[in-house]
């Protein structure tokens, strides 16, 4: 399969390393004048867990190739398209007229209906998921993240189409599982308010690394988490579909709080999967508190937690 990787972000780049070594041809779509300030390789430090429990280290220099043109005559069979949430209108207006015959994967956070937050893109050729890896630049450069063993994918109420079954043996050839969410909307909120939840108590500290370790501020971010869930009651989402994705919050803090306070200093995926959260500047999670709140105010959802926390997120002059 011919693949281009939209951007050349963490999980473009962690997925892209993943779906090339599986035989894909994969390239990368970057705006104008930046793959020379990218250079032609990405030094990688990853940990690969689709095998071992505990990873297998990953150091390379991954030579790629970009693209800063893209006609609407290309011949890429998928794009994956994995942005910030509040960028996707930006990403989906360039992308609609360039779709070509591809299959376009939206890979990440979603916070409004899925049909309106893919703007013009038609929905026939869009497929649905989000990965479960991750990591960041550091200042040297190189990317350090983490590989898990499954990515989720899901439909918005029907089975998955041809096309969407083909997006799903890409990343099977890749080596990695395939965890289907039915009700994908539904999922993809409970999720974004999981993260609303532990970024707002991570920015409060500094970052979302900052929780590593610390029972006690896993239990503000769990209760700050527990506080919005009548949120997503609001929005329409049945949470009995989703009992796993809210477990984490309706369980008692004084059992999960110390249990996730151990497997961050003790279990090394988990461990980075937090560490790599380290950018005090990060722009996605100051959205995500933002936005999670704006929305419970419009419904008159209580959530004090994340309405404390708002001083580390708000825009400036705001909160």
């Amino acid at each position: 399969m011919k693949i281009l990787m939209f951007g050349r972000g963490v999980i473009a780049t962690v997925y892209g390393w993943a779906l090339e070594r599986a035989g894909h041809d994969v390239e990368f779509y970057v705006r104008p004048g930046r793959a020379a300030t990218y250079g032609d390789a990405v030094d990688l430090d990853l940990l690969d867990t689709r095998r071992r429990v505990w990873g297998h280290r990953v150091v390379e220099k991954w030579p790629v190739r970009y693209r800063e043109a893209l006609e609407p005559d290309h011949d890429f069979d998928l794009i994956v398209l994995s942005v910030p949430h509040h960028r996707l209108p930006e990403a989906t207006a360039f992308l609609a007229p360039r779709v070509g015959r591809a299959t376009v994967l939206v890979f990440g956070n979603l916070w409004t209906e899925p049909a309106a937050a893919i703007g013009a893109l038609p929905l026939d050729r869009v497929a649905w998921g989000f990965p479960l890896g991750g990591g960041g630049f550091g200042a040297d450069g190189v990317l350090r993240g983490l590989l898990l063993p499954s990515v989720v994918f899901g439909t918005l109420g029907r089975p998955p189409t041809d096309r969407e079954q083909a997006v799903r043996q890409a990343f099977r050839e890749a080596g990695l599982r395939i965890r289907e969410r039915p009700d994908f909307r539904g999922w993809l909120w409970v999720h974004f308010v999981s993260d609303a939840g532990l970024f707002s108590q991570g920015l409060r500290l500094g970052s979302l690394s900052e929780l590593a370790g610390s029972t006690s501020d896993f239990r503000e971010a769990l209760l700050a988490g527990r506080e919005l869930l009548p949120l997503l009651t609001a929005r329409g989402v049945d949470l009995r579909r989703h009992r796993g994705g809210v477990l984490l919050f309706r369980a008692p803090t004084w059992l999960m709080a110390p249990a996730l306070a151990w497997l961050t200093t003790h279990v090394a995926p988990l461990r980075l999967s937090f560490e790599a959260h380290c950018d005090p500047d990060a722009e996605e999670p100051r959205e995500i508190c933002r936005d999670t709140l704006a929305e419970a105010r419009r419904l008159g959802i209580s959530a004090p937690r994340l309405e404390a926390a708002e001083l580390h997120f708000a825009r400036e002059g705001k909160g």
